[in-house]
C-alpha cells in the first residue's frame, strides 16, 4: 500500500467514524420526535413557528425558508457539483462511508473467491499490484458474510439514529427493549444492506451514486 492509498484509507475511516458518531453527538440529524433538523447541537428549523404564533411577518416568514432552507440546500448541491466537476470521484475514493465498506467486502471477497464480485466471471490475477500473493480460500467466505450483516446492522443503526433520537436507540439496543417500529427498521434495513454490499455494491456505486 502506497503513501496515497494510506491517506485516503486514513480519510474514510476518519469520515465513516464521523458518519456514526454524528447523530450522538449532535452534529447532523434529522429528529422526527422534534420535526426539525439539528446541527451542531442547535434547532435548525424554517422559523415558521415564529409566523404562525404571529411574531414575524410574511415577508420575514419568507426570507427564513429562503435562508435557511433553499439557500442551504442550494449551496450543498452547488459545492458538491463543483468538487465532483472539478477534482472527480474525490467524495467516493476518499470520504463515501459506503465506499469504505465496498472496499473491505471487495478485500474479504477476493481472499475467498479471488473475484471482487459474484458476477465477476474470471479470477484476478494472484499477484497483486504490490507485489502481494492472494491465493482464494474458501475459509473467508464466513467472513465475509460476517462482515457484510455486521456492516449492515451498523449501518440500519446509524440512518436510524439520524432520525429518532439516538441516546434512546442505543438505550433500547443496550436493554433489547426496542419498539415494534424501531424493530422492524432495524430488521429490514439490515436485510436490505445486507443483499446490497453483498450483491449489489458496485451497482449502487455505478448508478445510484456516481
Amino acid at each position: 500500500m502506497n503513501r496515497r492509498q494510506q491517506q485516503r484509507l486514513l480519510a474514510r475511516t476518519l469520515f465513516f467514524i464521523l458518519f456514526i458518531v454524528a447523530p450522538p453527538l449532535n452534529i447532523f440529524r434529522f429528529d422526527l420526535t422534534l420535526n426539525h433538523f439539528i446541527l451542531f447541537s442547535q434547532p435548525w428549523t424554517l422559523g415558521l413557528e415564529a409566523f404562525q404564533s404571529g411574531d414575524v411577518t410574511p415577508l420575514q416568514a419568507g426570507l427564513n425558508i429562503i435562508l435557511r432552507g433553499f439557500f442551504p440546500l442550494a449551496l450543498v448541491v452547488g459545492v458538491g457539483g463543483w468538487v465532483s466537476w472539478r477534482w472527480g470521484r474525490l467524495y467516493c475514493g476518499w470520504l463515501c462511508p459506503h465506499f469504505s465498506v465496498v472496499e473491505i467486502i471487495n478485500s474479504l471477497m477476493r481472499r475467498a473467491s479471488g473475484k471482487l464480485s459474484v458476477w465477476d466471471r474470471n479470477q484476478l490475477p494472484q499477484q497483486q499490484s504490490d507485489g502481494k500473493h492472494i491465493v482464494p480460500d474458501g475459509s473467508w467466505w464466513f467472513v465475509t458474510a460476517l462482515a457484510a450483516v455486521a456492516f449492515a446492522f451498523l449501518w440500519a443503526v446509524a440512518l436510524l439514529t439520524y432520525l429518532l433520537p439516538p441516546a434512546e436507540i442505543y438505550a433500547n439496543l443496550w436493554n433489547a427493549s426496542l419498539t415494534r417500529n424501531q424493530g422492524i427498521f432495524l430488521t429490514v434495513a439490515t436485510i436490505v444492506l445486507t443483499v446490497e454490499f453483498t450483491f449489489a455494491r458496485h451497482l449502487f456505486c455505478r448508478y445510484g451514486c456516481a
